[in-house]
């Protein structure tokens, strides 16, 4: 399984949250819909592929786990978060050792301010392995941040930029911290 990651957007401490798209097998409408998630689309009609592709195509657990999330990120990118929540969570059921799936429910509870819930969730996906674990580590920091936990915030917004060196985000989040030595 390929892996492909993007950024969704969120009202969260003026950073969104980071997110992943998961790959499918093959073409047809399942791919369609990994496709437009990995390119950060979020119309009715990439959604529309996704649907459709669930509902009239054969697939493997892990490919309809796949594209679940990805539909799930789709509606996270618009705020629609019950929905988001139901597709990530049928997702999880069906590949649960994937650590996307994880990740992306864990953006999800940010957006939402449960950021409890987006620990364990990040620390879910850090644990299975991801392809961009960085994104996982900002998301953290976010998460912990949100919890007013600054010291974690930090070593984790350090540890996404040693992971993904030049990344803006996390570059610009480490500009608001003042470190001091005790």
């Amino acid at each position: 399984m390929k892996i492909g990651t993007f950024c969704a957007l969120a009202a969260v401490l003026g950073s969104g949250p980071a997110a992943a798209a998961i790959s499918v097998l093959g073409g047809g409408l399942a791919q369609d819909c990994y496709k437009a998630a990995q390119a950060g689309k979020s119309d009715s009609a990439s959604e529309g592929a996704c649907s459709l592709a669930l509902e009239t195509e054969f697939l493997t657990p892990q490919d309809r786990g796949g594209t679940l999330v990805n539909r799930g990120v789709m509606k996270l990118r618009r705020g629609e978060y019950n929905a988001a929540h139901a597709d990530l969570d049928a997702g999880i059921s069906m590949i649960p050792n994937v650590g996307e799936g994880w990740i992306n429910r864990g953006a999800m509870f940010i957006s939402l301010h449960r950021y409890k819930e987006a620990l364990e969730d990040l620390n879910k996906a850090l644990t299975l392995g991801l392809k961009e674990p960085a994104k996982a580590y900002f998301n953290r920091g976010v998460a912990y941040e949100g919890l007013d936990d600054e010291t974690h915030a930090y070593l984790d917004y350090q540890q996404a930029l040693v992971l993904e060196p030049g990344w803006d985000l996390p570059q610009r989040e480490l500009l608001r911290f003042t470190v001091t030595r005790r």
